[in-house]
């Protein structure tokens, strides 16, 4: 007796009574729809290490602080050497020598011998006079204060008086900058001074360092005592030092740099012991005019160790400028990046970060933050500058930077563009993003694009540290929790769409963050404009050789194509995957189904894109194609292009591409639920190809495949056509073979075989193969059997649900109807 048997197919309600609920339909379509995965836009890094590269949009380089500069020991403020009008000399074009620290006519023409007898040293301290240098080049400032010209005060008569004068607010320990002074003599740290022979004028009160006290101690004491201490200090070990670097730097020993290295670690850490770092030294000036004198030594090393020291004696104005400059142009150079390595200079730059005013100093910021952008491009400084705490501070900047005047909005965009490309090369490092998390990092760049939105630097930089951190889920979940992001990005997208290498990295952003979540793909289709902006873009990185078919989406002019066609290309897969990742969503994907524009562009990149130049965008368009067939209301806008949309799906079905065969396949899968995509798909021969794609040994390629073909066997014809081809027999292997790994597999397996052998065609499969399928689905219908060969035990749960829901249903029918008749032989 012939029975009759129920036909069923994955993508249509089942018409028997182990149809699936609502929720169970829904479920499996979700499960269907897929996330598109691309590759993360490529940075080359910039071989040329410049404060704004060859891509920066600041093309008015005038207006830009300059990457290259010459720094001359002329080019630093001489403290105490000012002229009182407040106007800088120009620099002497001359390089200066250094001066030679003694000549054979007068070996104490450049510095005394520090007496030894503590009398002595006080009567030469209060026999000295300081003295205010005129302004000019270095080379003509006078010897270190605390070197008096002994010769000039051993040729007083007898009788004669030193000079006195009152000490000016400022000089012995300050850079002054104030009003002229004529040139005068010198006097000593110390303010006490001895009666001189024939000077019966007793002892005359003069300033002291708080303005109040008198020589012989009318004053304080503990203030003379300390004084007292540092000019011995002074005297005993300083000034042998000071005179030492003159002595060295005056020589050409091959030795010579290294000896003047040790001394300034010597030095420093003298006046570091002595607490004379910082402004507390009196004799800070004399210190500083040596120092600057080296820097025409020209020595990337050397000048390091200078820069460090001036940094710890809290130079500022002109000369953190000019050290910071300095700092900056030895880093330029990636071979000097191990100098760096071996020098604690880094932390001298961070402390500068943390404590300087933007207002004030707001060009040394620059030139310091710029510096680290060339350093954190070496993996090994990269970690020390996690160790040191770098991304900390780069937010307190950010924060700082952001609440800038107007005065000071400009040169804030200047620092903003190192330091985001700082943290840029930062977020790189594993270890930096739990950083970025915790500190809110992410949110408040945020904040930066708002208020630089306009700057193509600044938000090129962001949009590169989002697209590198958007890739892992704790950096994601921190950004689509700042309110508005999706909005801010659509806004730059607009606002930016001609610069190319922002929109692709945002778009990249965009397509990550919408990749896993639900509730992202919704906030982003219902920001305003979402789809104008888009499909705007779309239409202008769409390249035509012709005019194109699609008119302009309505709104501002589409983007002026790149030179580029790989980077416009790039763009495209970008965008299409953000499409195909909100098209997941239940409530955007019937809303996209219906929008013509949308679909005609994903058409039109079809017919002028071959899959051998475009591989990733045709796959990728495919996908949007396949998640957008799922909406099959009667407004879907798809589903009236259906067989066109068959027949360009044909080019990516013959090409060598295995991920654009699969993606057609599928898309294959969902149109042939229409009775004339599977009479197209049978007249071009297709199913030949479907059946082939049997043997690929993929599960997800064979399942994509057995969709299609339990579509086709809806259709009595078609049937005998796929026996002829084969299609039972090798359905039967795949089981065998790919079943017990894959049960949703199985189950697709099964539910063609049963569409294929149902209304008394049973006999397509002949004893052997009949027999052969028997025993194999009474195998797999043991729990015990068919559960053994999962191995994961987190995946058990899984393929158990799969097992009792996809596989066994389908298989215990199929088991009825190979099974004879009660009393058959």
């Amino acid at each position: 007796m012939e029975r009759k048997h129920e036909i069923c197919s994955p993508f249509i309600p089942r018409r028997n009574a182990l149809r699936k609920t609502s929720a169970e339909i829904v479920s499996e379509a979700r499960q269907s729809l897929r996330v598109q995965s691309t590759q993360r836009p490529f940075t080359p890094r910039d071989g040329h290490r410049q404060l704004f590269g060859q891509s920066s949009a600041r093309v008015d380089r005038d207006n830009r602080p300059p990457s290259t500069f010459s720094l001359h020991a002329q080019n630093f403020d001489a403290p105490d050497s000012r002229p009182g009008s407040g106007i800088r000399l120009s620099p002497l074009d001359h390089k200066p020598k250094l001066p030679v620290p003694c000549d054979a006519e007068d070996p104490f023409k450049a510095f005394p011998k520090p007496p030894t007898d503590p009398l002595e040293t006080k009567r030469g301290l209060a026999g000295a006079r300081a003295r205010l240098l005129r302004a000019g080049s270095l080379t003509t400032l006078p010897p270190v204060e605390g070197h008096t010209d002994v010769k000039e005060r051993l040729n007083q008569g007898p009788g004669q008086k030193q000079p006195s004068a009152k000490r000016l607010p400022g000089t012995d320990h300050t850079e002054v900058r104030g009003a002229p002074h004529k040139p005068g003599p010198r006097r000593a740290a110390s303010e006490s001074r001895i009666k001189q022979p024939g000077d019966d004028s007793g002892v005359r009160p003069t300033e002291s360092r708080a303005g109040r006290g008198t020589e012989l101690g009318t004053g304080d004491n503990t203030t003379n005592t300390e004084e007292d201490a540092e000019a011995v200090v002074w005297n005993n070990v300083i000034a042998p030092l000071l005179r030492q670097l003159e002595t060295v730097a005056a020589g050409s020993s091959a030795d010579s740099v290294d000896r003047l290295c040790d001394l300034c670690d010597g030095l420093h850490g003298t006046l570091a012991e002595a607490d004379m770092l910082g402004r507390r030294c009196k004799r800070r000036s004399g210190i500083l005019r040596t120092l600057f004198r080296l820097i025409d030594l020209n020595s990337a090393r050397l000048n390091l160790h200078i820069a460090k020291l001036c940094l710890a004696l809290c130079v500022s104005g002109n000369n953190l400028l000019n050290i910071c400059k300095l700092i900056f142009q030895i880093s330029r150079s990636d071979s000097n990046d191990i100098l760096f390595q071996n020098n604690s200079i880094i932390d001298s730059l961070l402390g500068i970060l943390s404590s300087e005013d933007v207002s004030a100093s707001g060009e040394a910021l620059l030139y310091c933050v710029g510096t680290l952008k060339f350093l954190s491009g070496n993996g090994a400084i990269l970690r020390l500058l996690l160790d040191k705490n770098c991304v900390g501070i780069a937010q307190t900047l950010i924060q700082r930077l952001c609440t800038a005047g107007e005065n000071n909005f400009t040169i804030a965009g200047h620092i903003l563009v190192q330091l985001t490309a700082t943290l840029r090369n930062l977020a790189d490092h594993p270890d930096s993003r739990p950083l970025f998390v915790s500190l809110s990092i992410l949110s408040e760049l945020c904040v930066v694009l708002r208020h630089h939105c306009k700057d193509q630097d600044i938000c090129t930089n962001i949009s590169r540290i989002y697209s590198k951190l958007s890739s892992y889920s704790e950096c994601r979940l921190a950004l689509a929790q700042t309110p508005d992001c999706y909005q801010l990005f659509l806004e730059l997208l607009s606002k930016h769409h001609q610069k190319q290498d922002l929109v692709v990295r945002l778009l990249f952003t965009l397509g990550n963050l919408t990749a896993k979540s639900d509730e992202a793909r919704q906030q982003l289709f219902q920001c305003d404009g979402c789809m104008d902006t888009l499909l705007r873009l779309y239409d202008g990185y769409q390249r035509r050789d012709e005019s194109p078919r699609t008119p302009p989406r309505k709104g501002p002019s589409s983007p002026r194509k790149p030179s580029n066609l790989q980077e416009e290309e790039d763009v495209l897969v970008k965008l299409v995957r953000v499409l195909a990742n909100m098209c997941i969503h239940l409530a955007v994907g019937p809303t996209l189904a219906t929008d013509t524009s949308c679909i005609q562009l994903l058409m039109e990149t079809l017919e002028l894109r071959c899959v051998q130049e475009s591989e990733e965008l045709l796959v990728n368009v495919a996908a949007t194609i396949n998640n957008l067939s799922f909406y099959q209301e009667e407004s879907s806008v798809l589903r009236h292009n259906r067989l066109t949309i068959a027949k360009l799906m044909l080019k990516l079905l013959l090409s060598p591409s295995m991920d654009a065969v699969h993606e057609a396949t599928r898309v294959y899968g969902n149109l042939s639920q229409s009775e004339d995509v599977r009479d197209f798909i049978m007249q071009n021969k297709v199913h030949q190809f479907l059946v082939m794609l049997l043997d690929s040994k993929s599960t997800e390629m064979c399942f994509s495949a057995c969709g299609v073909l339990t579509n086709l066997a809806l259709d009595p014809p078609n049937r005998v056509i796929l026996s002829v081809e084969g299609a039972p027999a090798k359905l039967v292997d795949c089981l065998r073979d790919l079943g017990p790994g894959d049960w949703q597999l199985a189950g697709q397996v099964c539910q063609a075989l049963w569409n294929m052998m149902g209304g008394g065609s049973e006999k397509l499969l002949d004893t052997q193969e009949r027999e052969l399928l028997l025993e194999i689905l009474l195998t797999y219908s043991d729990e015990e059997e068919a559960l053994k060969w999962i191995k994961n035990e987190d995946m058990r749960d899984y393929h158990k649900a799969c097992w009792e829901l996809e596989f066994l249903p389908v298989a215990e029918k199929l088991m009825k109807m190979l099974q004879p008749p009660d009393g058959a032989n």
